[in-house]
Order: C-alpha cells, then sequence, then structure tokens
C-alpha cells in the first residue's frame, strides 16, 4: 500500500504501517552512523542528554557527501543498518521510533521495535543522488569531527522508502523471500 506520512513518527502513527508498505516520508529527521551512535549512547549513559529531543525522532543512516555550490547536500544513500544495531535498542529505549537504512536487522533490534513501536524504514541503496533531491533543508547539529558521520538535521519531502519491518516485527525480508519461493513452487 501506498502511504504518505508526515512526521513526527508517533506510536499511532507507527501502528498504521505494514511491512511492504511503500511511504513518501515528510518532516525532519536526523542523520547518523556508527560513529554518531556510539557517542549518544556513551552520553546516555552519563546521563546525559542527546543534541535533540529523541522522541519520535526518526534517525537516516547516511554519511552524506559535501554539497556541491547550490545544492543543499550531496549524495545521501543509506548505510547499512547492521553497524547500527549494537545501539538501536538503546536508542529507541529514549524515544526514536523510526530508523532508515538498507540490510538485515538482529532479533534484538526487532525486539526492541515490538516493545518501543519502532519502525525500519528501507531506502534504495545506489540511489543517493536521488534520495538528495528530496533533501530540502540540512543543518550540522553535533559531532562535526565526525565529517560524513556528523549528527545532522534534515527537513526531507516525499523521501521514497518501504516498510522492511513494522512495529508488530513483521519482516519484508522474509515474508517476500517467503512468497517468492511458495510462487516458484507453484510454477515447478
Amino acid at each position: 500500500m501506498e502511504k504518505h506520512i508526515t512526521l513526527p513518527l508517533t506510536e499511532e502513527l507507527a501502528q498504521t504501517l505494514h511491512a511492504g508498505d511503500r511511504v513518501y516520508l515528510t518532516g525532519t529527521i536526523y542523520t547518523s552512523r556508527d560513529a554518531g551512535h556510539k557517542r549518544m549512547c556513551e552520553a546516555l549513559a552519563r546521563g546525559e542528554k542527546l543534541p535533540f529531543d529523541p522522541k519520535d525522532a526518526t534517525i537516516y543512516y547516511v554519511g552524506p557527501t559535501p554539497a556541491k555550490p547550490g545544492q543543499v547536500i550531496g549524495s545521501a544513500g543509506p548505510t547499512t543498518s547492521g553497524r547500527m544495531d549494537a545501539y538501536a535498542p538503546t536508542m529507541m529505549s529514549v524515544g526514536a521510533r523510526g530508523m532508515i537504512g538498507k540490510g538485515a536487522r538482529l532479533p534484538e533490534v526487532v525486539e526492541a521495535m515490538k516493545q518501543y513501536s519502532g519502525v525500519y524504514f528501507g531506502a534504495i541503496g545506489g540511489a543517493g543522488a536521488l534520495l538528495a533531491k528530496c533533501i530540502k533543508r540540512c543543518e550540522l547539529i553535533a559531532y562535526e569531527d565526525l565529517g560524513a558521520e556528523a549528527l545532522r538535521k534534515l527537513y526531507v519531502e516525499d523521501m521514497p522508502l518501504f516498510v522492511i519491518i513494522d512495529s508488530q516485527g513483521n519482516n519484508l525480508y522474509e515474508s517476500g523471500r517467503a512468497e517468492y519461493l511458495r510462487k516458484r513452487d507453484e510454477l515447478t
């Protein structure tokens, strides 16, 4: 099903999304990769606040390239989400709800998604230039020393994504494979 979503990703909104939904996302998202996630989780462990309010936030696992003159941002394709698996449950425990990336997630992350009504959106790898066109504003907010992995606040319009894992733990990677095998077996 195709859905146009306006952020923030509240618990109620997250529960309306289902694995396999095609989503066009509009609103504020944050960027971070493994180095940024490590710093945020270390700060939380010390009892410090994050550089942004994580409540109902969506985090895009991306390290964008520098913007060319006249551009908001450079190429902004997703990075492999598994590198954030060690940090995702902690981030969800403080309110972050949406994650955007590519690739499979560990069972511990899926369990945290079910516990905190999280949603994992898949972005198409290799489409960084196309995805960058959806980014209308970009603001560096923390960890500038991390370069591409710095924490950024983005405003996106109609960012094309798929719901890979929904808040009930349904997983498009698993159901899609099962459907393919079923159809293949019917043809043979």
